[in-house]
């Protein structure tokens, strides 16, 4: 049979539609539903997104059959289900067709989250954190001191206390940032030291470009409020992070997953998408990318930017592992010089996560507009964090400290590969960064429940899909992950 979970391939000398329709599909044993559920529900997304054109021609059962792995009747119970939901239509002798107008459920439809509030998962207004809220939720109120495989910060003692509170203490000795409103735009002296910073990385801009928010989510807020309306369609990662999916979702965007492969995004889907819907933004993180580690090439790099061209969208660079990641990588933003493209990054990441202070950059032609959106959502800037932030970026403090953390990390994460690879577990992309991505053999959903039972914070694959599928898959943090005693509960909660 296929592999667990595997990609989705794109034969490279075929149009799209064919090339999807035959290709194998992500189809797990141990799912949670059948094989011929999941193999409706995949074909019924790709129908959904056009990657499936009205008229395209299904594999016959026996060469489905044969491309899955499967048997001629789970194929035939697929077929019967996408019949049911009026995707495709039976023509006699001659087989199975996607039908040409879907009604509410067809391209024009949002493209619901998987596992989100909106879209009714399990977990919405339960106690397993098995959406995007939830997840939050958990990570907010932990229920005791166990150490969280499936957080997406640093551990608390990883992080640099007194760095903070000499940050603090500098600035209220300094003046009366404490005492007034800052900046719209942000603090002056901070857009003064982030230029520096960023230009590290390879990506201009001058502090008149660069606007600050409460944290990167809030930047990618500020950003998705101003350049989109209710009903836009929207790139996004796939895998990718789940919050940022939710957050496009209740805005009324349509989402268009675009496969994450080891050097970025699949192309030739990205392409078909952008021509069949003509989306107005790709929201990426380029750079040790959540959940997979994955970082953009450079050859990538520049085919995404011709196709943001081509197409007219722009494109939204999450830079939010900057920190942990070599200055070296190919940042988007960098080699299109904020044209096309927008820049987000914070601190959460690396100084804590309770100092809200994050920031975009864009062309100079959008700046007003952005200041505007966030005023309209936030009123002004905390001057006291964003100085203190200045601070230590300006002494150096903060560099030093991220230099600790990635020689922390470095360390960390063979111990966590050692551990997962010992319990079973085997790694999809190679390990980098912050977090692995890992293909477990089981349901991570089922898993997810039975641990959180027993107290461990976990991060099942479903939840980094922007359609709701069963997946083997789970990412680990490997700061969190070193501990027998987690793979010793992983292995109670299996089968």
């Amino acid at each position: 049979m296929p592999a667990l979970d595997a990609p989705l391939a794109l034969s490279p000398t075929s149009s799209a539609g064919p090339a999807l329709a035959q290709a194998p599909l992500a189809l797990s044993r141990g799912a949670g539903t059948t094989l011929a559920e999941q193999l409706a529900q995949q074909l019924a997304e790709r129908i959904r997104q056009r990657l499936l054109a009205p008229g395209a021609r299904l594999p016959s059962v026996r060469e489905a059959a044969r491309r899955q792995g499967v048997s001629p009747a789970t194929v035939v119970a697929a077929y019967d289900q996408l019949l049911a939901q009026g995707l495709v239509e039976a023509r006699r002798q001659r087989g199975f067709f996607v039908r040409g107008a879907q009604g509410g459920a067809g391209p024009g439809a949002a493209v619901p989250v998987a596992g989100s509030v909106a879209a009714g998962g399990p977990g919405a207004g339960g106690s397993a954190p098995l959406d995007a809220a939830g997840l939050i939720r958990s990570m907010f109120h932990g229920r005791n001191d166990l150490p969280a495989p499936g957080l997406g910060t640093l551990p608390a003692d990883w992080l640099d206390l007194p760095l903070l509170q000499a940050a603090v203490r500098k600035v209220l000795a300094q003046g009366d940032a404490a005492l007034s409103y800052g900046h719209p735009s942000g603090d002056p002296r901070l857009r003064e030291a982030l230029a520096v910073k960023m230009a590290e990385c390879g990506v201009r801009a001058n502090p008149a470009q660069i606007v600050t928010a409460n944290g990167a989510t809030h930047a990618l807020d500020i950003i998705a409020r101003a350049l989109l309306q209710p009903g836009d369609a929207v790139l996004v990662d796939d895998p990718g992070w789940t919050v940022e999916f939710a957050r496009l979702t209740q805005l009324g965007m349509r989402l268009l997953p675009v496969p994450r492969g080891l050097d970025g995004p699949d192309l030739a889907v990205m392409a078909t998408l952008a021509r069949e819907h003509r989306p107005k933004l790709y929201v990426t993180v380029s750079v040790l990318h959540n959940p997979t580690g994955n970082s953009l090439s450079l050859g990538a790099a520049h085919q995404v930017l011709k196709l943001a061209e081509a197409h007219d969208f722009r494109v939204v660079e999450d830079d939010t592992y900057a920190h942990l990641a070599p200055a070296h990588l190919p940042r988007l933003t960098a080699l299109d010089g904020l044209q096309r493209t927008l820049y987000v990054s914070g601190f959460a990441k690396i100084l804590t996560p309770n100092w809200r202070v994050g920031y975009l950059a864009a062309p100079p032609a959008l700046v007003d507009r952005l200041v505007d959106v966030k005023m309209l959502g936030g009123l002004t800037t905390p001057s006291l964090l964003e100085q203190a932030v200045a601070h230590c970026l300006e002494q150096g403090s903060l560099r030093r400290h991220a230099e600790r953390v990635v020689q922390r990390l470095d360390a960390a994460r063979p111990r966590a590969v050692r551990l997962a690879e010992a319990h079973g577990c085997r790694f999809v992309t190679p390990p980098a960064g912050l977090f692995g991505w890992v293909d477990t053999g089981e349901d991570t959903e089922r898993l997810a429940l039975r641990l959180h039972d027993a107290g461990w914070l976990t991060a099942p694959g479903h939840l980094f899909h922007a359609t709701r599928r069963a997946s083997t898959l789970m990412r680990i943090n490997f700061a969190t992950s070193q501990e027998a005693r987690f793979w010793a509960a992983f292995d109670g909660a299996r089968g």
